[in-house]
């Protein structure tokens, strides 16, 4: 009875918390992000079976990622200089049909994968591709030639 009552306390907190994040932060789902979730799963499970013998350290563990996460968020917003340390910059990746490599190299990008995303958003060619973007979230935009 007792690991229900400490997964209905969980339950509640990780509700609450997904209230006050906010969508912007759920809907881009950065590797920070990806990471961040794995081990705020981490710290629920030790709260609620006990693995720690607290819920309340489990607790504040979350609520003090979750607190960041959002203030990360504000001061991005806030003060833009701190925009580029907080929130990764979109990169030009290929321009008029072209890759830049030293921008594949820096994010260990192919070719291959390249063209790959470009297929997934039906663009047979990169020939075709006026400019390719890696923007923050790791997806690939491409603005086809007029």
């Amino acid at each position: 009875m007792d690991i229900v009552l400490r997964s209905l306390v969980a339950f509640a907190l990780l509700f609450l918390l997904l209230r006050v994040l906010g969508r912007r932060e759920l809907s881009s789902m950065e590797p920070f992000d990806v990471i961040l979730l794995v081990v705020i799963g981490d710290l629920v499970q030790q709260g609620v079976t006990q693995s720690d013998m607290s819920l309340t350290g489990s607790m504040l563990a979350i609520g003090t990622f979750s607190i960041l996460t959002v203030l990360a968020s504000w001061l991005a917003y806030r003060f833009r200089r701190l925009s580029p340390v907080l929130d990764a910059e979109p990169l030009i990746i290929l321009q008029d049909g072209k890759l830049i490599e030293h921008n594949l190299k820096h994010e260990r990008l192919t070719e291959n994968e390249v063209a790959a995303a470009a297929r997934q958003q039906q663009i047979a060619s990169l020939d075709d591709v006026a400019w390719a973007v890696l923007e923050g979230n790791g997806r690939i935009s491409f603005i086809p030639r007029s």
